[in-house]
C-alpha cells in the first residue's frame, strides 16, 4: 500500500474519534448544563432622534422593573439547548444574572445612552395597572419574555446557532397610574460559527438580546408615550 492511503486512513481515523468520540476534540463527555453570560451589548447603538431625552424629559427619573417570565416551559431556568454531535442534548441557562433581569439591565442602560434618568434599583411589577410600583419613577417601564429558545448545533468544522426570542414592554404613568403602551417584539437570530464555548454561546445571546431591546424603541410609538408619561 502507498504512502498516501495510511495518510488518509489516518486523517479518517482522527475525523471518526472526533465525532463519535467526544464531539469536540479534547473533551472526555458532554457536560450535564452550559452556563452562560447574558447582558445588552449595544451601547454604540444608535438611538432614535424621536427617542432622545429633550429638555422637558432630561430631569424625569424613569424606573425600569425587572421583567418577568412568561414562558410557557417547565424549567424557567433552562433557557436553551446545546445539541452534540453525539446525539446528547444539553440544557443551557444563565450563570450570575437570570434572563429577566438581563433584559431589565438592557433596557435601563439603552434609555440612560438615550439621555434619561433611570432609577437604579428594578422593582417588581406583574405589569397590572391595580399592581403599579409607586414612587420610584414618574415614568415606569416593565415587560415580560415571551418567548425564549437558544438552540446549538455543534459540528466538527462549525457551528449553528439560532435564537429566538419574543419580548413584551409596558409603558406606564405613575403618577396617575395608567398603563399607556403594551406592545411586543420578536426576532430571530442565527448564526454560523467555527468555534464553540459557553463564552461564545453567552456572546450570541446577548447579541440576540440587544437585537431585540434596540428594534422595540425603533418605532415613534414607544418614545411618545415615554414623553407623554414624563411631561404631563
Amino acid at each position: 500500500m502507498n504512502k498516501n492511503y495510511f495518510i488518509v486512513l489516518k486523517i479518517m481515523v482522527v475525523l471518526y474519534l472526533i465525532v463519535f468520540g467526544s464531539g469536540k476534540p479534547g473533551i472526555a463527555a458532554s457536560p450535564s448544563l452550559y452556563s452562560i453570560d447574558m447582558q445588552y451589548a449595544a451601547e454604540q447603538a444608535a438611538i432614535p432622534e424621536q427617542l432622545k431625552a429633550d429638555a422637558k424629559t432630561h430631569g424625569v427619573i424613569i424606573a425600569v422593573t425587572e421583567f418577568t417570565d412568561a414562558r410557557q416551559v417547565a424549567d424557567k431556568k433552562i433557557i436553551g439547548w446545546v445539541k452534540e454531535l453525539d446525539g446528547t442534548k444539553v440544557p443551557v441557562a444563565t450563570r450570575a444574572v437570570a434572563q429577566t433581569r438581563a433584559a431589565s439591565n438592557g433596557i435601563k442602560d439603552y434609555l440612560k445612552t438615550a439621555g434619561y434618568q433611570v432609577a437604579d434599583k428594578l422593582v417588581p411589577w406583574d405589569l397590572k395597572e391595580e399592581t403599579m410600583p409607586k414612587g420610584s419613577g414618574k415614568v415606569i417601564i416593565g415587560g415580560s419574555i415571551e418567548d425564549m429558545e437558544i438552540t446549538c448545533w455543534t459540528g466538527v468544522f462549525s457551528n449553528d446557532y439560532k435564537i429566538n426570542l419574543k419580548l413584551a414592554l409596558v409603558v406606564a404613568d405613575s403618577a396617575k397610574g395608567k398603563i399607556l403602551y403594551k406592545g411586543n417584539v420578536t426576532i430571530t437570530y442565527s448564526k454560523t460559527d467555527t468555534s464553540f464555548s459557553e463564552g461564545q454561546l453567552g456572546r450570541q445571546a446577548s447579541l440576540a438580546l440587544s437585537d431585540a431591546i434596540v428594534k422595540i424603541f425603533e418605532g415613534k410609538t414607544v418614545a411618545q408615550k415615554i414623553k407623554e408619561a414624563a411631561v404631563k
